[in-house]
Order: structure tokens, then sequence, then C-alpha cells
């Protein structure tokens, strides 16, 4: 009797470490995420460098992980520090370098004056959606996202999601930036205004929304011109090729969008530090937000950034059962 009750025992506690950790551990990975890697290895988009290095594969719990997953402790040939190192996919770790040479660091200079020195962001981590019991798995779990929390000037200031979205005019103006440079590049891209989750962070990612990988969510909708073209408006040279050009999901279409929150649900956001709050220098620097060059003739407009938009609250979720303060990515 004693015998059967220990077994029992045994597979309720087996069951209950399967649904806390909302893992399916029987689940195969897509085969779709494992060719990318290997095109994106080929065509040596990402090369080792003392910064950048290759690490041994990652498979499971389930279908997490990633064949080739690369550990980095720095960006931008090693001019960017990051807060955390991350972990990434070739190829998410390809279009996060192109993203910085080809708009952050141009944004930076445009509205600031200095470049971004420092990256505070989250990468790999093996869980479901805004880590929800039973949620569908989070691109994060496949090394093929990432939440960008904030960015660190190279004069010390610091320029947060949280704070910037809403901020001075040349935090604001930066921000966008970002986020509409990141629209050009990842089939994922949500910022704050596109649902509560997304408040103090931007989230970009690679996910296929359809068989050909065409479509993608690019959130909130924006009224918002970029101003990185030459002075005589004709586009820059980019660092990197862009990904072929997406289609934008209907709004009305449903969409599976990732709801994720790299704060889990205790955002230690909402401490109260000494960071200066960056701010655009004073005139008559020409690289202020007021003396960005007006184009010479006109643009045209990023996909699904041409309409207004409510914005959705940005306050932060309700943390009444938090159990713990720090962050989790």
């Amino acid at each position: 009797m004693w015998r059967k009750a220990l077994a029992f025992s045994a597979l309720v506690l087996f069951g209950a470490g399967l649904t806390g950790c909302a893992i399916n551990r029987f689940e195969r990975r897509e085969a779709w995420r494992d060719q990318a890697e290997q095109m994106c290895i080929a065509r040596k988009l990402v090369q080792p460098t003392a910064y950048v290095s290759l690490a041994k594969e990652i498979d499971g719990p389930g279908p997490c992980g990633m064949q080739q997953p690369f550990k980095v402790t720095r960006l931008g040939g090693g001019t960017v520090a990051l807060k955390q190192r991350m972990t990434l996919a070739c190829p998410a770790l390809a279009e996060a370098e192109a993203w910085l040479a080809d708009t952050i660091q141009p944004a930076a200079n445009l509205y600031f004056g200095v470049p971004v020195a420092e990256i505070n962001a989250g990468t790999y981590s093996c869980r479901g959606r805004n880590n929800q019991a039973g949620a569908k798995l989070s691109e994060h779990s496949f090394g093929n996202a990432l939440d960008i929390m904030s960015f660190t000037l190279a004069d010390g200031h610091v320029i947060t999601v949280k704070g910037g979205w809403r901020g001075t005019e040349a935090e604001q103006a930066f921000l966008r930036e970002v986020f509409v440079g990141a629209c050009a590049r990842f089939s994922t891209v949500l910022a704050p205004g596109s649902n509560v989750f997304h408040y103090d962070h931007i989230h970009v990612d690679l996910a296929m929304h359809d068989p050909r990988g065409l479509k993608r969510i690019c959130k909130p909708l924006l009224k918002f011109e970029s101003q990185l073209n030459l002075a005589d408006g004709s586009p820059r040279p980019l660092a990197s090729p862009r990904p072929p050009a997406r289609q934008t999901v209907p709004t009305q279409a449903p969409i599976d969008v990732e709801e994720d929150d790299p704060y889990g649900v205790a955002p230690t956001s909402s401490r109260t530090t000494g960071t200066r709050v960056a701010r655009a220098p004073a005139a008559p620097a020409p690289t202020a937000y007021a003396a960005a060059p007006a184009p010479s003739r006109p643009r045209s407009p990023v996909p699904a950034h041409d309409a207004a938009y409510a914005p959705l609250s940005l306050a932060a979720p309700h943390a009444s059962d938090h159990a713990s303060d720090e962050p989790i990515y």
C-alpha cells in the first residue's frame, strides 16, 4: 500500500512541476527556427569577437533553446556596453547590431549630440509570455527577442523607455526613431501604448506571424516622421541590408501578440533612483530636437505609422501579489 502511495505522490509532484514551469516538455521546436539559425550562420551575419562568443547548444526544457547561441557582453564592436549579458540566436543578434548601427546611434547623435554607451536589455529566458503558467512560449524562449528598458548616453544621461516615451521633446523623438527603425527590421515591435505590459520597455522579435513570414506587428500606431535621412532628404546608407518588406497585419484581424513583460509581475522601474534623465543639449547645439534638419523633399511614410491612436494607460500592472521585486527576464 505504501508503495502505491509513494508512486502517486511522485506522479503528483512531477505533474505540479511541469505545470509550474508552464513548459510542454514534449512539444517540438518549429523547424523554421533552426533553419533561420543555420542560414544566418552560413551567411556569416554574426562573427565571434572578444565580446561575442559562440556557446554550446541550448536544448530544452521542451522546445526552448537554440542550436548555436551567442553570448554577448558588448555590441557595436565593443563600443556599447550591456547592463547584463545577452544570449541570442544568430538572426536576432544580427538584426540588433544593424538596428544599433542604422538607427539607435544616429538618433542619439542627432538629438543629444553623443552616442549611446550602454543598453539595459533582457534576452533569452525559457518561459511563457508574461511569465504566465500555461501561456504560449515567449520568443525569448528561443533567443529570438529583446526587451529594451533604457539607454545610457556617453555623457552619463539615462533615457528610460518608461519615462522618456512621454518625456522631453528630445527623449520622445529619440525613442520614436528607435521604434520606427525597429519596425523596419523586426516582425514584432511593441512599445508603450501597445498594451499594459509594455509601459516600460520596447519589445522586438523575429516571430513568424504567417507561413511566409511577411506579416508584422508594429504597435502603437504613431504620427511620426523620421529625421534620420541625409540633409538633402535622401536615405542614409545602411550598415546592413534591411529584411524584405513585410505586410502590415490588418487591425481587425486576430493577432497573436507577444504580451511580454521583462520585469514579470514586479517591475523594478517603479523604484525611485538618482538616475539623471537625458535632455537635449543647451543651445546652440545643432543636434537638439528643435534644430533637427528639415527634409528638403517629401519622404515616404513608414507603414503602419500614419494614423493617430488613443494610447492605452501606461500605468504599471497591479502589483498587490508581488513575491519579488527583482527583474525577471
